[in-house]
């Protein structure tokens, strides 16, 4: 379908409409992991028509949120610990080379961006999981947005949005409830901008890697 012809900006802006919400859905494990997406029911579900959905599956499938089978239609990309690891592992590779190239980069107008996306972050915190998670993002990707590296923000970015279903399957239990994970947040602040790339990038780190040790029990049992 050509968006760009007469009318059809209605079938976009369903199409977008149609990612936004699946989009959250496979995230938040609404639509589980693994599980077979077919055009019909979601086409029921968000009462929309089956070519935005189908528009919008395959924009799933570039944000690797989606897989396509062969000449049997689409399912929510499945969830593993072997995936999580991986996951795990490339955010803390990336992540650390963007941040301390925003640190190294410096500037006033970074660090106050910093300091009010974290305060927005807390403030969301009070206001439920949607508001919290897109300022959570936001702050997270203000640390590395002084990189001068497009293409590596854009790949941390695509790794934050793979994470958060597992992240969603971690937040339930009581232990990762006793982290202070405000406190983690804010020492992770206070080390970029402080200029301390190594304590920073330590800090950051040890916060993604608390999160993984703690889902890695959880899917062992």
């Amino acid at each position: 379908m050509n968006m760009m012809k007469d009318g059809d900006g209605k079938g976009a802006s369903a199409t977008r409409s149609a990612y936004l919400t699946l989009r959250q859905m496979i995230l938040t494990g609404e639509l589980p992991a693994g599980e077979k997406l077919k055009i019909e029911q979601l086409r029921a579900l968000l009462k929309t028509g089956a070519s935005p959905i189908r528009e919008a599956l395959s924009l799933l499938t570039s944000d690797m949120l989606v897989e396509r089978l062969d000449q049997r239609g689409f399912r929510a990309a499945p969830a593993s610990k072997a995936n999580f690891e991986e996951i795990l592992m490339l955010r803390c590779t990336l992540e650390d080379m963007a941040l301390r190239a925003s640190i190294a980069n410096g500037g006033t107008a970074w660090e106050e961006r910093l300091v009010l996306c974290h305060h927005h972050m807390n403030r969301a915190r009070q206001k439920g999981t949607p508001e919290f998670e897109v300022a959570h993002k936001t702050f997270h990707m203000a640390l590395l947005e002084n990189s001068g590296l497009p293409t590596l923000e854009r790949y941390c970015a695509q790794l934050y949005d793979l994470n958060i279903r597992y992240r969603y399957l971690a937040a339930g239990g009581a232990r990762y409830q006793k982290r202070d994970i405000a406190a983690e947040h804010k020492s992770v602040l206070d080390a970029a901008l402080d200029h301390d790339a190594d304590r920073a990038s330590d800090r950051l780190l040890t916060h993604y890697r608390l999160t993984g040790e703690y889902l890695g029990q959880q899917m062992d049992h």
